[in-house]
């Protein structure tokens, strides 16, 4: 063989196996460029299921870009309090936050839709109206007036109805209650009598303990036990009615999403969505244990009497009417996310309800057993 003609082979072979490997390295990281994005939580780090979304969505994003865009996730009050979240990426101060819309139904009750309303969607409807129902969109189309895009990002599932230092038997021992209650919840209460305080989560014990508030509502178990509310309120009472599948969202600046590169736009969707999905998981798993150890630490469980559940629903549906008569925004969401909730009732009735039911009767007559 001619020796200059196997180097010039070979020569022409190294090159072609080095156009392979280029070839072969993730389009991705050639072609895009590296973004930084802060992100202000409204939750301390002690809670960790539901602070941990945003990192959870954070590091899935990384690595769907090849660490390429990253977000850097803060705590409450490390940047900005925890109620100035999504105002502090409306004026561009930072690109993202991770809220829950209803902290700013006092600028437009619209944003409640977005997060949970009173005798609205559980979890899963929640999910199936954004995903499937044109929810999403309907949201967006408001949020853009404040200069956001944003993602369901988290869902605690159903919450509880709240501490209180003093047993609530009747509508009217809810007269002159102070009760932290975040959103149109306490728009409802106050009509029964109730004080609404609206307090960010990590400053809710020591006003229950200084006796600034008497009762508190939060998520459920797992993070009212951390916030160790127990200790001062022994009475906790179910169900949330105000929140039946509470949603937290991701907030993007909307200049600064639409100028990211399409990839990361389907990244930061893919990533808010397997963190929305993660944080419902979480907290379905940690939830019966907790509820086990506040029962043990002496915890009473009360139901709201069926009389307080009537009267609350009544309330309800005279504050939408009357919020619905004179904000037209308000009035399209409420009507398209209710239609969406009474034909998914229709069906939940026919086969989650009659199924959980059944179970949920072998489980009294000692028939679940390990």
């Amino acid at each position: 063989m001619d020796r200059r003609s196997f180097l010039r082979k070979g020569a022409l072979g190294g090159a072609a196996a080095a156009a392979g490997s280029a070839l072969a390295a993730p389009a991705i990281a050639q072609e895009t460029p590296t973004v930084t994005w802060r992100m202000t939580s409204s939750f301390p780090k002690s809670l960790d299921t539901i602070y941990g979304a945003a990192e959870t969505m954070a590091n899935y994003v990384k690595g769907m870009t090849d660490g390429k865009f990253n977000i850097q996730v803060f705590a409450a009050g490390e940047i900005v309090p925890g109620l100035q979240a999504m105002d502090s990426v409306s004026n561009g101060t930072v690109e993202a936050c991770h809220t829950a819309s209803y902290y700013y139904w006092g600028k437009d009750p619209t944003f409640a839709f977005a997060t949970a309303v009173p005798f609205g969607l559980n979890a899963r409807m929640q999910n199936a109206w954004f995903y499937y129902g044109g929810g999403n969109d309907l949201m967006n189309e408001f949020y853009a007036n404040y200069g956001i895009t944003a993602f369901p990002c988290g869902n605690t599932g159903a919450q509880m109805g709240g501490w209180f230092r003093k047993e609530i038997n009747t509508v009217e021992d809810l007269k002159g209650v102070k009760m932290r209650i975040g959103g149109f919840g306490g728009k409802v209460m106050e009509k029964l009598g109730v004080v609404p305080q609206q307090i960010a989560g990590g400053d809710i014990y020591p006003s229950l303990e200084k006796g600034t508030i008497d009762a508190t509502e939060w998520v459920g178990p797992y993070d009212d036990e951390k916030l160790g509310f127990y200790k001062v309120a022994p009475y906790y009472y179910y169900p949330g009615w105000w929140e039946g599948g509470a949603c937290l969202h991701a907030m993007f600046n909307k200049n600064a999403y639409d100028q990211l590169p399409e990839a990361y736009k389907v990244a930061l969707q893919a990533a808010t969505q397997a963190a929305n999905s993660d944080m419902m998981a979480s907290y379905d798993a940690k939830n019966p244990t907790a509820l086990k150890t506040l029962l043990a630490q002496g915890t009473q469980l009360r139901p709201f009497s069926q009389d307080i559940l009537d009267a609350c629903f009544k309330a309800a549906q005279e504050v939408y009417a009357e919020i619905g008569a004179s904000n037209a925004g308000f009035k399209k969401v409420h009507d398209h996310i209710f239609a969406f909730r009474n034909d998914a009732y229709g069906w939940w009735q026919l086969s989650e309800f009659n199924f959980d039911y059944f179970m949920m009767r072998q489980q009294a007559a000692g028939n679940l057993k390990l």
